[in-house]
């Protein structure tokens, strides 16, 4: 099978890659490097497509040809949409319908993209499950929120076979410190090394359901090879609830040495808890097992260590 990936050189695109490269499929990328690095997919066998997905050359360049997309290009960033709606509508919305498009065009039959539970905006109901009215708190929520409409009302209306999934907080190599995407991972990791304080906005009593990359990419591997779809949105995470300040402790588990926090202001647009339902997860993929949060930042820490030795 020939799998587009959209974004396939950013941090998850780029662990995808190489998981569907292991399973046996082709896969090309398509993706302008203005978030991704072409670092993260040198030395492996993808053909790469460098534009937006805006540009419909580019697009139809890289969509011919191809028996599935997974969509995960994205401007990424809540304080970025916050300076600067327009741009996260433009590429998250409006590049989400482009691709759609792009399917109908070139006959392509299925269909995955990445949303986000942002959507969920600041409800106090846990676990977040799908039914839930979306309540988005920042423009990049409710952009992100659009591309799943877009993608499950295509759908309907076309005949395609789309998966909208939910992302919580996905970390793991290949996600830098300074990332746009769920950046407290990373962020965190770098300051430990560095021998900084971690830096914590708020009092980190807020609680995330964080997701390791390489359980992410094997549920969507698992989707693509299977045309799994649904006609509503998809949490995927593992229903997991850790506090910022349980996430320093793991971290200092892994690194064998204490840590100190650098308390900050709230950041405009964050949401207070997050944590995933699975009933509908688990009805379509019963067989998927998480890593322990230790194994997966103890995978993290490996990754920066090495990458500064590069």
């Amino acid at each position: 099978m020939q799998v587009l990936v959209t974004g396939g050189a950013g941090f998850i695109g780029a662990n995808l890659c190489r998981r569907l490269l292991d399973d046996g499929h082709g896969v090309v990328v398509l993706d302008d490097l203005s978030t991704g690095r072409r670092d993260n997919i040198a030395g492996i066998e993808v053909r790469l497509v460098e534009g937006s997905i805006l540009d419909g050359a580019a697009l139809d360049a890289a969509v011919a040809g191809a028996d599935a997309i997974v969509h995960l290009a994205a401007r990424p960033s809540v304080p970025k949409s916050i300076i600067d709606p327009v741009a996260s509508h433009d590429v998250n919305a409006t590049g989400t319908l482009r691709v759609l498009e792009a399917m109908r065009r070139h006959g392509v039959g299925h269909v995955v993209v990445a949303s986000s539970s942002s959507v969920y905006g600041d409800n106090p109901t846990l676990p977040k499950h799908e039914d839930l009215p979306a309540a988005p708190l920042s423009p990049y929520a409710a952009s992100k929120l659009a591309t799943e409409s877009y993608a499950l009302a295509w759908a309907t209306s076309f005949g395609l076979r789309a998966l909208a999934f939910r992302f919580f907080n996905v970390f793991g190599p290949l996600q830098a410190a300074g990332h746009d995407y769920a950046a407290v991972v990373p962020a965190f990791v770098d300051a430990a090394l560095a021998g900084h304080p971690l830096p914590v906005h708020g009092d980190g009593l807020q609680s995330r359901d964080f997701t390791y990359v390489g359980d992410v990419v094997g549920v969507i591997a698992a989707a693509v090879a299977g045309g799994v779809h649904h006609p509503g949105p998809v949490n995927l995470a593992f229903g997991t609830r850790v506090t910022l300040l349980d996430l320093v402790a793991e971290l200092e588990a892994v690194l064998g040495l204490p840590l100190t926090v650098e308390h900050l202001p709230t950041r405009a647009g964050d949401v207070r808890h997050s944590q995933a339902a699975q009933d509908r997860f688990r009805s379509l993929f019963p067989k998927a097992t998480p890593a322990a949060l230790t194994a997966g930042l103890a995978a993290t820490v490996a990754w920066f260590r090495d990458a500064a030795d590069a």
